[in-house]
Parts: C-alpha cells; sequence; structure tokens
C-alpha cells in the first residue's frame, strides 16, 4: 500500500509539479520582494507623511466625498466594498479562478491568481502591522466601522491582484481585439471603483488606496513575468506545451520526444507568444 501511494505521488509530482518549478520559484522570489516593497513604503510613509501631509491631500480627498454621500449611495457602496473584503473577495477569486481552470484546462490559472493572492494578503497584514495607521474618525466614516489599522488598502491591494491576474489569463483565451479591450476597462473600472469607495465611505485614507494599487499593480507585473518566464523557459529546455487536462506533460517525456526528433504530445512552439497562438477550439492552446 505505502509502495502505491509513493508511486502515485511521485507519477503525480513528475506530471504537475515539476514542469511548474520555474513557475513556482520565480512567484516566490516575487513574493519576498513585494513583502519588502510594502515594509520599506511603510517605513518610508511613516517618515515623510506628518500632520501637513494629511491635510495637503487625504483631509481635502475625505471632505470631498463627504460632501457626495447620500443615504442611497452609502448603502450601494457599502454592498459594492464588501465585495473586496475578507469574505466577498475569495469567493469571487474563487469563481473566477474555477472558471479560468474550466476553460483553459489547466491548474495555471490556480497557481498564478491563487499564489499572487496569498503574497498580497501576506503584505496587507505585514504592512498594517508595522505601520500602524489610524483610520479617518468615525465621525468621518459611514457605519459599519472598521478599527483594524489603515495602511495599505487591504480592499485595494487585493482586488488589484486577483481582478488584473483574472484580466490578464482571460485575455489569454480571447482573440477579438474589442473583446480584450472591453475586459481590460471593466477590469480597470472595478479596481479603480474598490479603490475609491474605502475613501468616500471613510475607512480609508486616500494614500492608503493609492499605495494599495502601486504596490498591487507591481506584484501583478512580477507574476506576469514569472508566466512569462516559464514559458519562455520550457520552449528553450524543447519541453513542449505546459501541462493541460488533457495533455499532462512531464518533463522527462518531453526530452525523450524531443531526442527522437519533437517533445512528447506535439511540436515545440517557437513563437514568442506561444500563450496567445490559437488553438483547436479558438481559445489559446497555452492559455494561461
Amino acid at each position: 500500500m505505502t509502495t502505491g501511494t509513493e508511486n502515485w505521488l511521485a507519477h503525480r509530482w513528475g506530471k504537475w509539479v515539476v514542469p511548474y518549478a520555474a513557475l513556482w520559484i520565480t512567484m516566490l522570489v516575487g513574493g519576498v520582494v513585494v513583502v519588502i516593497l510594502v515594509l520599506v513604503s511603510a517605513e518610508v510613509y511613516d517618515n515623510v507623511v506628518d500632520d501637513a501631509g494629511l491635510a495637503n491631500l487625504d483631509k481635502p480627498a475625505l471632505a470631498f466625498m463627504e460632501q457626495l454621500r447620500s443615504p442611497g449611495l452609502d448603502a450601494f457602496i457599502t454592498g459594492f466594498t464588501n465585495i473586496g473584503g475578507g469574505i466577498g473577495m475569495p469567493i469571487l477569486g474563487s469563481i473566477l479562478t474555477a472558471l479560468l481552470i474550466f476553460t483553459s484546462r489547466s491548474w495555471r490559472p490556480l497557481i498564478l491568481i491563487g499564489g499572487a493572492a496569498a503574497a498580497s494578503v501576506t503584505a496587507t497584514t505585514l504592512g498594517k502591522k508595522m505601520i500602524g495607521r489610524v483610520r479617518p474618525d468615525h465621525a468621518d466614516a459611514v457605519p459599519p466601522y472598521e478599527t483594524s489599522p489603515s495602511f495599505p488598502s487591504g480592499h485595494t491591494l487585493n482586488t488589484t491582484v486577483v481582478i488584473a491576474l483574472v484580466v490578464y489569463l482571460a485575455c489569454l483565451q480571447i482573440k477579438r481585439t474589442s473583446a480584450r479591450i472591453g475586459l481590460i476597462a471593466a477590469g480597470v473600472i472595478f479596481i479603480v471603483a474598490m479603490g475609491l469607495s474605502r475613501v468616500y465611505l471613510g475607512h480609508h485614507w486616500l494614500t492608503d488606496v493609492i499605495v494599495g494599487w502601486v504596490i498591487g499593480l507591481a506584484w501583478v507585473g512580477i507574476v506576469i513575468m514569472a508566466h512569462r518566464f516559464f514559458h519562455a523557459l520550457r520552449r528553450r529546455e524543447h519541453a513542449g506545451d505546459a501541462p493541460t487536462f488533457e495533455h499532462p506533460a512531464h518533463l522527462h517525456d518531453g526530452a525523450v520526444g524531443a531526442t527522437a526528433g519533437g517533445p512528447a504530445g506535439g511540436t515545440v512552439q517557437t513563437d514568442a507568444n506561444d500563450a496567445d497562438t490559437p488553438g483547436p477550439a479558438g481559445r489559446s492552446s497555452s492559455s494561461g
């Protein structure tokens, strides 16, 4: 029984973990860099932002948002901002990731989005503990009130990471330019609206939100770079397409196939944008 279990684990390891090693390592290093970036930004923020800084940027922004409030709009934006919270965003992210896994027939969306979200949550938690910035007064906020530290905005940072990566991976499967533009525009609007909703409700200062956007986009850029590096490395090693449900590629099998004149399960792609090459079903053959 033990031998059978070990053989099964070794088989799965070879088919699903080894081909993704470069992706995991690059994302791990990038995640460490992002956490350090949050800690450094918190230290810099603490040194340069004082009461004058708040008066010049954060307080005027909050005062402007207070002028826009109304009972109906308050209720709508409270419902919207809950989507980016500790319950709403995991649910939304899981649904979108599951859809990407189903349509791409690959586990890469889970690796990319799951790993990126874990790093952003870690960065948010450490940043809040490091800086301990107080949120706007409850008198200036819309209930229900929040009492955790304010910097950076977790809603903004985590929403930026999850939605931006969902848009990126979806665009790899969509070939129509107009559809891609529409998807990107929708993602940008959602991310911007989520950040501004935090200021509107008085739950965060504007600088909390700006830092969330900047760090989130920086982390997304690192994850996308890791994804492209993953595909480039597989081409260089003549390992063929990355594993999918239909073709669970094995590095050893790929090497044998290359010796025989080509990788197992298909031809080595030489296009620099192999992840965007249309597959037989009109989707990307290596979409994600």
